[in-house]
């Protein structure tokens, strides 16, 4: 630790800053110092290319020396730097190259007591830049609310990273950081609640239940959640990692049983968007592939909620994926259908080269495969059954549509579970291991 080093952040919005010096760190310099709405004044008898791009033209008449002048803008001085440069300046900035000039910069900045970055000798100034991580969070009063289903203000969490004199040591730091920040694996969520303000509500696809296949996007809104309600599918080790003032609520279903009917799922999502809480309806796969999330969107928006839908993949290509299976293979299959194993399949395309994935058909998987063959699929049709995709009892179990449904009740096949039926099926190992061609 540097005890001469005091961390602090700066508003320059509208206030003059003084960049010596036309090369590629200056450029940067001057970059950032837009972004933060200063008025630069650059003072080089050349420049980069960079740089010039963000040097604006003066209108005739117009002097350099009138003081802060238009917030965000790059103007500039074309010569060599001159004692005066740095009167009305706020913050100087020295990048020539040269140790003379860069000292007399750093000289006149300490008599007029300008607090001085010097690129060519961090000693000989007084301040330094750190290496900078920004993440934009979600705030949930509303300002910022437009859109078809709207969407929360934000604010931007900022990160400066400081390591002395080894500025990529605080490049490499900051990095870690910022990656980090952007997957969520660092606490994001605003502790000072908003006054009078209104919650919003994201509905996150999990994924198939590995917890590194959620989204970066995901990730950071459920490190920013103050409510999370969680399906039983959903990548529940996620849960772990919140913090123990996150209220999780728990409405998974299992097959027949569905504890927390849709209604007060919707309900509850009101409820808590209203009291001003960031809400994430954590679920599994996507949350518009038979997820009902269209009927959540649609209880929000009646209530003037912000809402942010974030895909996820979904079971019904993943799962499949996972013991080797594509859904869609050249020569083998053109395209697929999804359907839950709930609904009448008889009306599915009975071509050879269109493949059939079917959610949450483990009960009715009999059924199901009669209904294929009666609207003109071959019994010899291959058929995989996948049990609990990328879970820790994952098992493809396989067969034809003539003899799956004895098969999986032989293997004690049960849900979750995904089933693949078409030519595709012959593609996994399963296939070749059970030596069925």
């Amino acid at each position: 630790m540097n005890p001469e080093l005091y961390p602090l952040g700066l508003r320059i919005a509208g206030r003059l800053v003084v960049v010596v010096g036309g090369g590629p760190v200056a450029a940067r310099r001057a970059r950032s110092l837009v972004l933060a709405g200063a008025h630069v004044r650059v003072v080089a008898p050349e420049v980069c290319e960079d740089l010039a791009a963000l040097i604006a033209p003066l209108p005739d008449g117009a002097a350099h020396h009138d003081g802060p002048g238009t917030a965000g803008t790059v103007v500039r001085e074309a010569r060599s730097f001159e004692p005066g440069d740095l009167e009305d300046a706020w913050l100087v900035h020295t990048a020539t190259g040269s140790p003379e000039v860069d000292a007399a910069v750093a000289a006149e900045a300490e008599a007029l007591r300008v607090f001085c970055v010097s690129a060519g000798d961090a000693e000989a100034g007084t301040a330094w830049v750190p290496a900078v991580a920004r993440v934009t969070v979600a705030d949930v009063d509303g300002a910022g609310a437009g859109g078809p289903t709207g969407s929360p203000a934000s604010t931007e969490v900022v990160v400066a990273v400081n390591a002395g004199r080894d500025p990529r040591r605080a490049q490499h730091v900051r990095d870690a950081i910022d990656a980090l920040l952007a997957t969520g694996e660092l606490p994001l969520r605003p502790v000072r609640p908003a006054a009078g303000g209104r919650g919003s509500v994201a509905l996150v696809g999990g994924g198939p239940g590995d917890p590194e296949l959620v989204t970066a996007r995901g990730r950071r809104l459920l490190a920013q959640a103050e409510v999370v309600v969680a399906d039983r599918l959903g990548p529940r080790v996620l849960l772990d990692e919140l913090a123990d003032d996150v209220v999780v609520i728990d409405v998974g279903k299992t097959p027949g049983f569905h504890p927390v009917p849709q209604e007060e799922i919707n309900a509850l999502l009101v409820e808590h968007a209203l009291a001003g809480r960031r809400v994430v309806r954590l679920k599994g796969g996507d949350p518009y592939v038979f997820g009902r999330g269209g009927e959540e969107l649609i209880a929000c928006e009646e209530h003037g909620i912000p809402v942010e839908v974030v895909p996820g993949v979904t079971s019904a290509v993943s799962v499949p994926a996972a013991v080797g299976i594509p859904v869609t293979h050249r020569g083998w299959s053109r395209g697929f259908t999804v359907l839950t194993g709930h609904e009448d399949i008889g009306k599915v395309p009975a071509a050879s080269d269109h493949t059939v994935v079917l959610l949450m058909g483990v009960s009715r998987l009999r059924d199901s495969a009669a209904a294929l063959v009666a609207s003109g699929r071959s019994p010899e049709t291959p058929v995989a059954v996948v049990e609990d995709g990328y879970g820790p009892r994952q098992r493809s179990t396989v067969g034809t549509l003539a003899t799956i449904a004895d098969v999986a009740t032989a293997a004690g096949v049960r849900a979750p579970a995904v089933t693949v039926i078409g030519d595709v099926v012959r593609v996994s190992p399963a296939w070749r291991a059970a030596g069925l061609g």
